[in-house]
């Protein structure tokens, strides 16, 4: 790797700053001399790429592809054409990625957000816990979180929404119109992958209701408000609901959040799908 490529790749990590490296690992007879094996790419949202896997098109098409795979935080193999073309299996390139920890922001700063801090933690959440209440939203709380904002909900999400990518989740534990229904519509609009809210059947036709006379899109809950919050695995205590929600956004992220929850036992097939 050439310096100027070590040293942005360098800096991006230690800056805790998204980026990719995109290094040749195959070629066949049709690229060669098209591209040449390890050849490197370094790619950081809103920079330019630094460096050249050969081809200029190639480049693009593997630009196009990291990017979508930072979204995610995964890292894969692509394999192209000589020149970018898809369903073509001359150049195999690793897309490694590396990626800040995902954001999950909690609003409101009850006992269920303390259980659901300590298990997202284990996963290697940035946890964020946001209530507009001083006196709930303190550090003694909430130990284990990254931060703790004594903030009402569509002021934090103003400041931070932009922030928050496919990634990320926003999980709504207040029982209080006028803090979860700002909160479910500051998230909606940003491009947040998960969006949970807690509470009964009832309380969430009763939001559903306020959301929409407050102007949300009837759609756009129906495909991205997930309440009652979490997956049905017979919850009870803070810390089971905790688990149940952590698993809805996890089943969400890898795809398999329109698919019902039975143990792997009694499932056919590969338990990771490519």
């Amino acid at each position: 790797m050439s310096r100027p490529l070590f040293e942005a790749l360098r800096a991006a990590i230690l800056a805790g700053e998204p980026v990719v490296l995109a290094t040749v690992v195959e070629v066949g007879p049709e690229a060669v001399g098209a591209t040449q094996l390890a050849a490197k790419l370094v790619i950081r949202p809103g920079h330019d790429p630094l460096g050249s896997l050969g081809d200029r098109e190639l480049d693009r098409v593997v630009v196009r592809d990291a990017l979508g795979a930072l979204d995610v935080g995964v890292t894969t193999t692509r394999h192209y054409g000589p020149a970018g073309e898809s369903r073509r299996d001359d150049v195999a390139v690793f897309l490694e990625v590396f990626a800040p920890p995902s954001r999950l922001v909690i609003f409101g700063a009850v006992d269920f957000s303390r259980a659901l801090v300590e298990v997202a933690k284990v996963l290697g959440y940035h946890v964020t816990v946001c209530d507009a209440r001083p006196v709930f939203a303190t550090r003694r709380r909430f130990p284990l979180a990254d931060e703790v904002v004594a903030e009402w909900p569509d002021r934090f999400l103003e400041r931070e929404g932009g922030r928050l990518g496919p990634r990320d989740a926003v999980c709504v534990l207040t029982h209080d119109a006028k803090f979860d229904v700002p909160a479910v519509l500051g998230a909606l609009a940003t491009p947040v992958g998960y969006i949970g809210a807690m509470g009964s059947r009832r309380t969430h036709k009763e939001r559903w209701r306020r959301l929409v006379e407050a102007g949300a899109d009837e759609a756009a809950l129906a495909e991205r408000l997930m309440s009652p919050i979490g997956l049905d695995i017979g919850a009870r205590t803070p810390e089971e609901t905790a688990v149940a929600i952590c698993a809805e956004i996890i089943a969400l992220r890898s795809g398999r959040g329109g698919r019902p929850v039975v143990p792997l036992r009694d499932e056919a097939g590969p338990i990771h799908p490519r």
